[in-house]
């Protein structure tokens, strides 16, 4: 009697207990064949994305909680391009297992990134470029149009990054406009570009700039503004009609919406 007075009163508890919630399924991911074997594109959320390559995983701005990134290897490498909460997001890191990584950051965001993370820091300035892990990571300037001490985004102060992993350029755009560096990059063949008002830019002006450096491959990414999700289908629209070589990959960068 007094074993079937304990069940029951575990199974009330349990049936009491608050319901988890589980991570918001993420999308599929991509692979992408380079010299050294596959590259894996992995979306999460917003500005983020992992990608796995050669027995290496990079870690795009961390952002949105720990459990977005379950399942996941533990990452070798994080780029950090500016210091805004959805790029430099120091709670998620603290969720993750980062002690053995590489914080590959420009100089504003080392200055408020917490301190126990000074060791793995690697600073890199608009224009420098890394080398490790057999990859190359290049940082490009990144910023709001015109130009502004109060833009959202100042010249030097974030970085855009170019990667070559295994012969293949990839490139992340970090919070930025159309601007000339962007238009001016060669050779690209993967890139992950912005738009969302009124922090970066709209869908014309990132098909412009797209259509200016045709990358092989663009995903449209970074894509929530103000006013709620940008047209990313009028985007691949638009650069369907004017260069129908450049593969747009629409993919969903918000599951958490759903």
């Amino acid at each position: 009697m007094k074993s079937t007075l304990i069940l029951a009163a575990l199974a009330s508890v349990a049936t009491q207990a608050p319901a988890q919630t589980a991570p918001a399924p993420r999308a599929a991911a991509d692979q992408i064949a380079t010299k050294k074997g596959p590259l894996t594109v992995q979306p999460i959320t917003h500005g983020s994305v992992v990608f796995t390559w050669n027995g290496k995983t990079i870690y795009v701005d961390p952002y949105g909680g720990a459990a977005a990134y379950a399942g996941l290897a533990a990452p070798d490498v994080i780029l950090i391009t500016d210091i805004h909460g959805d790029h430099l997001d120091p709670k998620t890191l603290a969720g993750l297992s980062v002690g053995k990584a590489l914080m590959v950051v420009p100089q504003a965001v080392a200055d408020k990134l917490p301190a126990e993370y000074k060791a793995q820091v690697r600073i890199l300035r608009n224009g420098q470029r890394l080398d490790t892990l057999g990859m190359s990571v290049a940082a490009i300037p990144m910023y709001n149009l015109p130009e502004a001490p109060d833009a959202p985004h100042t010249k030097g102060r974030g970085n855009g990054y170019v990667l070559n992993l295994g012969g293949k350029k990839v490139y992340v755009s970090g919070d930025t406009e159309d601007i000339a560096e962007m238009r001016a990059l060669k050779g690209i063949d993967v890139a992950f570009v912005c738009m969302n008002l009124p922090y970066t830019m709209d869908v014309q002006q990132a098909a412009q700039g797209v259509l200016a450096f045709k990358p092989g491959i663009v995903y449209p990414y970074h894509y929530r503004g103000q006013n709620g999700l940008s047209d990313v289908d009028g985007f691949k629209k638009t650069m369907n009609t004017a260069n129908k070589k450049i593969d747009v990959r629409l993919r969903n960068w918000y599951p958490a919406a759903q």
